[in-house]
């Protein structure tokens, strides 16, 4: 597999909204992550540990402040399906998706919208919360597809805040979405919260969750996505826990509010072509399809995906074009461009 030159980390762009309000604070109460509940199947990730009063509801996902300086965030252990893309400068951002909205906890840093994502959470009937948008393809995507979302530029002081505990932060890495007011303001927006007829099918054909899949074809323990020479994402396989724990370029990557580093059943590495837009800053990604590899257990494969529209699901498929079965648990979603460097190892 080819590997070009790697972009130079440059710092992104601030949004900034002045707003006159009262910033609350947060507590260790608000920021922690809630119990598992063993109940219906969740849909994100094939596990019977949904709450009953949220099957058939619509996710939610969160876009995720991922520099450096940012870190460490908080309230991303508890989504189920984290997707992490490049942005510009060979930075990246992640987008955190969860499947219950009325059981959401404090989420921070929250950042802006790049294109992307929105058409991602549209395969989903996905709710979108983001914290600004630049001007111009991004703002045009939320316009053209009236995809529901909400906006920290306009809700800050209301679902948005500022981090009063995180004063030694940038101002654009304290930004938090408070949990527990989400539900209020998708009333208060009228936003549809059953999921939609076509997407009621799990996001994965999912195996049951007492066999765990095992892909044979490579044996991995060790598998980095290298965004860029100073972003990185690296998977190490605890085979105790059946789970592979992931590093944010080079340190363990930890939840704040939590202690706890991520880790991920299924790692999805999908593999387009992405490449800077005219400007020579913002990126293009292609969300139609490509190759990629799925990990899960110690093991690998290679794998092709489709996206077939914007509203379509990612879907997932051997190289032989029979629909990949995954195993239950959260997943990792990488996409990356195809001609950056995969590596892995068995140790």
């Amino acid at each position: 597999m080819s590997s070009l030159p790697q972009a130079e980390t440059m710092p992104a762009p601030t949004t900034t909204t002045t707003v006159t309000t009262t910033t609350e604070p947060v507590t260790e109460a608000e920021t922690t992550t809630q119990p598992q509940i063993i109940g219906g199947m969740n849909p994100l990730s094939g596990e019977m540990n949904l709450d009953p009063a949220a099957e058939g509801k619509r996710p939610v996902a969160v876009m995720i402040n991922n520099l450096k300086g940012a870190l460490p965030q908080y309230g991303i252990e508890a989504a189920d399906v984290i997707y992490e893309l490049p942005v510009e400068g060979g930075i990246t951002r992640m987008m955190a998706v969860y499947p219950d909205y009325q059981h959401m906890p404090n989420v921070c840093s929250v950042r802006s919208c790049r294109y992307y994502y929105p058409i991602l959470c549209l395969g989903m009937d996905a709710i979108y919360c983001h914290w600004g948008c630049d001007q111009t393809i991004a703002k045009e995507t939320l316009e053209r597809t009236g995809i529901d979302h909400l906006d920290g530029g306009f809700l800050f002081g209301q679902l948005f805040f500022r981090d009063p505990n995180r004063s030694g932060y940038a101002v654009e890495h304290r930004g938090y979405l408070d949990g527990a007011k989400l539900p209020g303001f998708i009333a208060q927006k009228g936003f549809r919260t059953d999921r939609a007829a076509e997407y009621q099918q799990p996001m994965f054909r999912f195996a049951d969750p007492d066999t765990p899949i095992t892909p044979a074809q490579i044996k991995t323990q060790r598998l980095t996505l290298n965004f860029s020479d100073s972003y990185f994402s690296t998977f190490e396989y605890d085979s105790a826990a059946g789970k592979y724990l992931k590093f944010h370029s080079g340190n363990p990557h930890i939840d704040q509010s939590t202690g706890n580093q991520l880790v991920f059943e299924n790692v999805f590495v999908l593999q387009t072509d992405i490449h800077p837009r005219e400007d020579g800053y913002l990126m293009d990604v292609a969300l139609t399809g490509g190759s990629g590899y799925y990990a899960a257990n110690g093991g690998m494969e290679a794998i092709t995906w489709t996206k077939e529209s914007e509203t379509a699901p990612i879907r997932v498929f051997h190289t032989d074009g029979t629909e990949l079965t995954v195993s239950a648990g959260k997943s990792y979603i990488g996409i990356i461009g195809e001609n950056k460097k995969i590596s892995f190892s068995d140790q």
